[in-house]
């Protein structure tokens, strides 16, 4: 199981695998490890077709997929922020599901964890700032180098408008550039 007495494991592969992401909703969320889920793959779709309008356009999960392999980062977070990173990924809402996976971490260490995956899933593209945000977290977390090449490749659906999970993000890492 995920849970550590008050402490779970969570992999992330979309969003959260940024620092500053995960902190808004989650404030107990800490690096554990960079790690690889083998056997998935990572897509882009809408629950049902419906594309996110926080991100106004299609968002991160990962399907069964032998041989492909989705790098991540595992978060270790207080029990008692399942409820908001349920909220954030849309479970009450049936847009995702949490499953339980085995990710290796770097030095070869079996991890297992919480993470999620999306329901009734119909691919689609993410907008440029969704993609930008997971590119982000895989640079700031050292994801192998030939991986960021993918994910940088992603394409997008050209929003330009506003996207306020975006600002809030990019607000959270100024705030941190002028901290350190």
């Amino acid at each position: 199981m995920a849970a550590l007495g008050c402490w779970v494991l969570y992999f992330a592969y979309g969003s959260n695998l940024l620092l500053e992401r995960i902190l808004l909703r989650n404030p107990s969320a800490a690096f554990a490890a960079v790690a690889r889920l083998q056997d998935f793959k990572l897509v882009f779709g809408s629950p049902q077709g419906r594309p996110s309008s926080n991100w106004h356009g299609s968002t991160a999960t990962i399907v069964q997929s032998p041989g492909d392999e989705v790098w991540g980062v595992v978060w270790k977070m207080s029990t008692s922020n399942l409820i908001s990173l349920d909220k954030q990924e849309g479970v009450e809402e049936g847009l995702y599901v949490p499953i339980e996976v085995d990710v290796s971490t770097q030095e070869g260490k079996l991890l297992t964890c919480r993470s999620y995956q999306m329901k009734d899933c119909v691919y689609d593209l993410p907008s440029p700032q969704y993609k930008k945000v997971i590119c982000m977290g895989a640079k700031q977390n050292g994801l192998p180098p030939d991986y960021q090449k993918k994910l940088e490749l992603i394409a997008t659906n050209g929003y330009e408008g506003p996207v306020s999970v975006f600002e809030e993000i990019e607000a959270a890492v100024k705030k941190r550039e002028t901290i350190t």
